[in-house]
């Protein structure tokens, strides 16, 4: 048993392919396939199940193993950073899963403050939905995940970050333009603009604590069509801050009820993270604090 067919049969779930494992790898993709027949071997039973119409995937004990075979991957990971900190040496990679509005708002502010500390440690960034980002932690694909408070599961260790507010927003020449706050009311008349993404469920808190229904002329799940859909004036939205600020040509203002969202990171346990990943949370916490 190696490590090195743990690492490929890993990438192999993770890439779906051969072909594409072999290249990531810098290997050919005979060897590819003769490491992974060989801990099959190893193991007297399949792994994967190779179909030409529906490509890779695991098996039942395949489903089982893997989350054992990437925590072995994780605790050779810290074997090697721990010897790295030993020596005065830096290396690693961080697995972190995100979501949009922290892959545009948080995260480049975050690794550039860590990279100014560890330019050699590596990031590789899985961006996904609130239900996924927890399927991933738990599952050890991601070391450590951007997650909304009472939207994951809660067995994590957290490092509390920002309150993201819930926002409207609109096109420049609306009749809001020169509101800083706006008041439900006046969104009783307005075409609406419902997102049916990760958000949806902190739109429909804000509607039902008013005892009232929007006028939905759209329901459109991508939070950048959103956007675009704003700017042109088809209709008005709400949603994070976070993510519409960054946006050009709608404007923001508050609502005159409060809610938001509570962005974190979360890992598994961080007590047991490799060092890398304890040190990203740390200047996490500093960064946001």
């Amino acid at each position: 048993m190696s490590i090195v067919r743990f690492e490929i049969i890993a990438t192999v779930v993770e890439l779906g392919s051969f072909t594409a494992t072999a290249e990531k790898l810098n290997m050919t993709q005979s060897a590819v396939s003769h490491a992974v027949a060989s801990l099959e071997a190893e193991f007297g039973v399949s792994l994967l199940i190779r179909d030409r119409k529906k490509g890779i995937s695991l098996t039942e004990i395949g489903q089982k193993i893997l989350p054992h075979i990437r925590e072995v991957l994780k605790r050779m990971e810290s074997i090697n950073q721990e010897i790295a900190l030993s020596t005065n040496l830096e290396i690693g990679v961080i697995r972190v899963g995100t979501f949009a509005s922290a892959s545009s708002s948080l995260l480049p502010t975050l690794i550039a403050t860590f990279h100014k500390k560890h330019p050699k440690i590596e990031f590789k960034l899985f961006e996904g939905s609130y239900e996924e980002i927890s399927e991933w932690l738990n599952s050890g694909v991601i070391d450590v995940g951007f997650v909304v408070k009472g939207k994951s599961a809660p067995n994590f260790d957290t490092v509390p970050l920002i309150k993201d507010n819930m926002v409207v927003a609109y096109n420049t020449k609306h009749r809001f333009h020169s509101k800083k706050i706006v008041n439900m009311n006046d969104l009783i008349d307005e075409p609406f603009i419902m997102p049916t993404g990760m958000y949806q469920s902190h739109v429909n808190e804000i509607f039902q604590e008013v005892h009232m229904k929007p006028f939905i002329r759209f329901e459109v799940h991508d939070c950048t069509t959103i956007a675009n859909m704003v700017q042109e004036g088809l209709g008005v939205t709400i949603g994070p801050e976070l993510f519409l600020k960054t946006q050009r040509n709608i404007k923001i203002s508050k609502l005159n009820i409060k809610n938001s969202r509570e962005v974190a990171l979360a890992c598994q346990s961080i007590s047991n993270a490799s060092p890398a990943v304890k040190e990203f949370l740390h200047v996490a916490k500093n960064v946001f604090d």
